[in-house]
């Protein structure tokens, strides 16, 4: 029987392979970065801003409910003013 000749290991093939970042130049890798970091910021401020509407809109709510609704939510019971 013939001995099998072995396959080179993983770690030697990744080290035979460059990654995209050493493709790139720095400068362009420093601008992927820097546009990455701004649309992080600008979803972030998107939520925010969200955020902050929804809690406008749910005061607004509050503030315009009828005297019907007020009481309809109220927990209070007439018989314990009798």
């Amino acid at each position: 029987m013939a001995k099998k000749k072995q396959k080179p290991t993983a770690k030697k093939v990744q080290d035979d392979k460059l990654s995209l970042g050493d493709l790139l130049n720095e400068d362009i890798l420093m601008k992927l970065k820097n546009t990455k970091d701004e649309l992080k910021a600008v979803e972030q401020r998107k939520q925010e801003e969200e955020l902050e509407r929804q809690r406008e809109e749910r005061r607004l709510r509050e503030k315009n409910k009828s005297f019907e609704e007020l009481l309809g939510e109220s927990n209070l019971n007439w018989s314990d003013f009798k």
